[in-house]
């Protein structure tokens, strides 16, 4: 269990356990996997939303009474990291329609194993914004640290970067936690640990393979 003060750990629900128990069967339908992990991304990028300041706004009730409520007070981006990361983008236009969203493409390099950045195209105004970066999983960190990198060097703050994640391990938690203290993570799951092959365990096969119905290799 995550002790950092910026990690945020969707409370652990035998509704929320009896989720994941479908999209980590092995045999589970694609059809099935789909419909049970958007169900959880929901629940994630609501949790997320809830990290992200608000201020005072007060409305008339239909008896004519003031209801002194609450609207956000940033500016909103979602950056998916692809190709995973686009399963994440439906749940949150369906919560904000007109979001404005970004795209990262990071994929490692087969020879040194290291992330490499193909492609990025952030709004011109991102440094103003606050950011939702959707990436499923956060296994050795490698990924996530370079996606990272990419926002805060189109000047994003640190604090104003909200990691919306699926499942991560403890090892790739504590990476991008020492790295970035004063980012905030939303994630459904810490994971036991990873293998020797940098797969997480017990895992959940490759989140965007199976999501997208291509051939599942494992997650890394």
């Amino acid at each position: 269990m995550t002790t950092h003060a910026n990690v945020h750990l969707l409370p652990q629900t035998d509704q929320l356990r009896a989720l994941h128990t479908v999209i980590r069967d092995r045999e589970a339908r694609r059809e099935d996997f789909v419909f049970h992990a958007r169900r959880i991304i929901r629940m994630l990028v609501e949790s997320a939303l809830d990290l992200l300041p608000f201020e005072e706004h007060d409305v008339t009730t239909p008896v004519g009474e003031t209801y002194r409520g609450l609207r956000c007070a940033a500016k909103l981006c979602a950056v998916p990291v692809i190709r995973a990361g686009e399963s994440m983008e439906a749940e949150v236009r369906d919560v904000l329609p007109g979001v404005r969203i970004g795209k990262v493409l990071i994929q490692r390099d087969k020879q040194t194993k290291l992330p490499h950045l193909y492609y990025s195209h952030l709004p011109d105004d991102i440094a103003e914004r606050h950011v939702l970066l959707l990436e499923p999983m956060l296994a050795t960190g490698g990924s996530a640290l370079a996606a990272i990198d990419v926002l805060t060097k189109a000047g994003v703050r640190e604090e104003n970067i909200v990691f919306v994640n699926f499942l991560t391990s403890p090892e790739g938690l504590e990476r991008v936690m020492e790295a970035h203290p004063r980012l905030r993570l939303v994630t459904s799951s810490v994971e036991e640990r990873l293998n020797e092959h940098a797969f997480m365990i017990p895992g959940i096969g490759d989140f965007g393979d199976r999501y997208f119905g291509t051939v599942d290799s494992g997650a890394r």
